[in-house]
């Protein structure tokens, strides 16, 4: 690979601009985790060992290349600890090293992340999402377009175990069906890919897991936010980000009327209850 006039980019990655080191951090990682997945099941693992030795691996790996390419900047990842410095720094990166530590966690199961994002001033500039199980990396360096909607009910893809109430009401108000799947990422990657076209979700989780899948979803053109519509910010204080919505454009005027309509409903109810 080279870089501009020709000249060789170091491996550290340190001459790619931000976008192409997402990618080139999310395919590393991606490569580190199905080598080590397939090694210790060659060796035979506990699901509990392969998860957390996935978890380390991995974040290690980010890290290490990060404090190569961007030494200057901040990370906030899920397997490490949270350094509140990252509050006054202007670039954060957010990484989930092993989105669906579950599923990876489940052979052959392929529904599992690798997340990268960069935030700039609260907002998630550039990323990448690789879903190494099934081949495919997307990210902001060259975002898919917006794939057109198959024929048939709105599809809303959900958490295989417990739908959320957002992904509920979704489906419920707009006809749709429920479709179930792992990570965070493989679920938006699935919206984005054209194999879903609604992720709606509420009910808990945290910046690191929506983070990189939503500013991919944006730079491909999808509607993302809030589920009351407000914009989505990152790197705060707090790292719970407890709900979101990635849609196809068109729906997510109909996605928030419904939400709205379920807010104002559960708002009533409770003030009833207090009452």
């Amino acid at each position: 690979m080279s870089g501009p006039a020709g000249a060789a980019i170091p491996e550290d990655g340190s001459e790619l601009d931000d976008h192409a080191l997402s990618r080139r951090l999310a395919d590393e990682a991606g490569v580190a985790l199905l080598a080590l997945r397939q090694q210790l099941l060659r060796e035979g693992t506990s699901r509990w060992d392969l998860e957390a030795q996935g978890d380390s691996i991995a974040h290690h790996l980010i890290m290490r290349r990060l404090a190569e390419a961007r030494p200057g900047d901040h990370v906030l990842s899920e397997e490490g600890a949270d350094d509140k410095a990252r509050l006054d720094a202007d670039r954060v990166w957010i990484v989930d090293p092993l989105d669906g530590t579950n599923e990876f966690g489940t052979p052959p199961r392929p529904d599992w992340a690798v997340h990268i994002a960069l935030v700039h001033q609260n907002r998630a500039v550039a990323g990448a999402v690789a879903l190494p199980a099934m081949g495919v990396t997307l990210a902001t360096d060259e975002p898919p377009g917006l794939p057109e909607r198959e024929d048939g009910p709105i599809r809303v893809i959900a958490s295989r175990w417990h739908p959320s109430a957002a992904a509920q009401v979704v489906a419920r108000e707009l006809g749709g069906q429920l479709l179930g799947l792992g990570s965070a990422g493989a679920k938006a990657m699935a919206v984005v890919m054209g194999h879903a076209d609604v992720y709606a979700h509420s009910g808990g989780q945290y910046e690191w897991d929506n983070c990189a899948p939503v500013v991919v979803a944006e730079a491909a053109g999808f509607h993302v936010s809030r589920i009351d519509g407000s914009e989505l910010r990152y790197n705060n204080p707090s790292v719970y980000l407890p709900d979101f919505l990635i849609c196809r454009p068109e729906l997510a005027e109909r996605c928030l009327a419904a939400l709205s309509r379920a807010m104002r409903r559960s708002q009533l109810w409770m003030a009833d209850e207090d009452y």
